[in-house]
């Protein structure tokens, strides 16, 4: 059962709606200890000094913030809490943007927000004003000692919480080896319409639940199995090697008729234009669109 891992009000202009914050995610990571595999104890870690090996006792290790000549800054915990921002126990929203506004990189971990029964009313009325208006609140509040950015946005009659990095947390894409040229890159016009005539074929409503975490579930298999007695190692698949696309254009081509006849056998819930864009690779290299001509 999901527990509550904050408790404060909603606070808008003089209105202020009390909540309480659930994790909308539960993660499902398997995770192991380290053992002796001779005795199958436990590792344990112990804290040493690097200049003697000396084990250190907690109230002689403070925190020490390294500089670039490699000296290092300590810092005492009353200093940090005293620069820590006030647990004012309040989302205060700064501004109401459109959902588009916001690009997706900025989003961190996801919440849901759960009204008190006695103040319900309040919550659904900003969930529906905000759904109606189609936007998303941008607010901060303070958790754990930390002060978090988040987005607010209606989602069915309810609201959720997505916390966000800041700007100056984001890695510019200019600072990437491999980013900078891309945009100068020469396409050919066939192999871009080649490329759309993929991208129709593979075309799809989203449905998460067609996507699991295959690794996670053979490693939960191997465990059982090992834990019943079972002791044989299966091999994992071999992926087939990639090489380098000469043909590009002929890659597209087999991949558009590969999915063209993946859709045969598992028709999805596309729409059918797509199933029809699909179905004729080269229609849209004969045949430019009314808008294209219009614009020529």
């Amino acid at each position: 059962m999901p527990r509550v891992i904050w408790k404060g009000s909603i606070s808008f202009g003089l209105v202020t709606i009390p909540v309480q914050l659930f994790s909308a995610v539960s993660r499902k990571n398997v995770r192991f200890n380290q053992l002796d595999a001779e005795t199958g104890a436990r590792v344990r870690y112990k804290k040493v000094s690097s200049a003697d090996d000396t084990e250190l006792p907690p109230e002689r290790i403070v925190k020490g913030y390294e500089l670039p000549s490699g000296d290092y800054v300590t810092v005492t915990d009353r200093e940090l809490e005293e620069l820590a921002p006030v647990a004012a126990r309040t989302i205060d929203i700064d501004a109401f943007v459109d959902l588009t506004d916001i690009d997706p990189v900025f989003y961190d971990s996801a919440y849901h927000l759960v009204p008190d029964e006695a103040t319900a009313k309040p919550y659904k009325l900003l969930a529906e004003a905000m759904g109606e208006a189609d936007k998303v609140a941008v607010c901060h509040f303070v958790m754990r000692s930390k002060q978090y950015l988040a987005a607010i946005r209606p989602v069915g009659g309810r609201l959720m919480l997505s916390t966000m990095v800041y700007s100056d947390e984001l890695v510019a894409p200019d600072q990437i080896d491999g980013l900078d040229g891309v945009g100068d890159i020469p396409v050919d016009e066939r192999e871009t319409a080649m490329a759309r005539q993929l991208i129709a074929a593979l075309e799809a409503d989203f449905d998460p639940g067609r996507y699991t975490d295959s690794y996670r579930e053979a490693v939960l298999e191997l465990i059982e199995r090992k834990a019943s007695g079972d002791t044989t190692a299966t091999a994992a698949p071999v992926a087939p090697a990639s090489d380098t696309v000469v043909d590009l254009m002929a890659a597209l081509e087999a991949s558009v008729a590969a999915a063209k006849e993946a859709r045969k056998r598992h028709p999805t819930t596309a729409g059918k234009d797509a199933t029809d864009a699909a179905a004729d690779p080269e229609a849209e290299q004969r045949e430019p669109s009314e808008e294209v001509r219009k614009s020529a």
